[in-house]
């Protein structure tokens, strides 16, 4: 287990909690997303599932065609290879813990802060090539 390491990536809070991406093993984050904050757009992995549980508050999150409103306690599965995308319409902030396995790591958290973090509309063409380093794919939006 590693030390805490907080990224801000615009409003959203990344504490990485496990650190697996040196040795391909899963990874785990707690997520803060803010109401109403800007979040990533529709994506997949190409190379790892990605679960979502939340500890606080509220998270709109969608897998595929399924959309939920998770709650404390709630959690989804982002099977590879399948778009999913969350949001917060809800009026707390909420916390979420994310369990990625095998680990895209900190560094990828921290490579597209850059982008986003660097004032201004961020340039997408910038964080799609980030993006896809870490085999991030980007998915066309689907349900609300």
């Amino acid at each position: 287990m590693s030390a805490k390491t907080k990224i801000e990536v615009g409003q959203l809070v990344i504490n990485y909690l496990v650190d697996g991406s040196a040795s391909g093993s899963m990874g785990i984050f707690e997520l803060s997303v803010p109401p109403g904050s800007n979040v990533p757009p529709p994506h997949s992995h190409s190379l790892n599932e990605e679960w979502v549980y939340v500890l606080e508050g509220k998270l709109r999150y969608c897998v595929g065609e399924d959309t939920r409103d998770l709650v404390s306690g709630e959690s989804m599965l982002s099977p590879k290879g399948t778009g999913h995308r969350f949001s917060n319409p809800f009026d707390a902030a909420t916390l979420a813990l994310i369990v990625q396995s095998p680990d895209i790591g900190p560094q990828y958290f921290k490579d597209i802060g850059a982008v986003v973090n660097a004032g201004g509309p961020p340039d997408k063409a910038a964080m799609v090539a980030v993006m896809s380093r870490y085999g991030l794919v980007l998915a066309a939006p689907s349900g609300t």
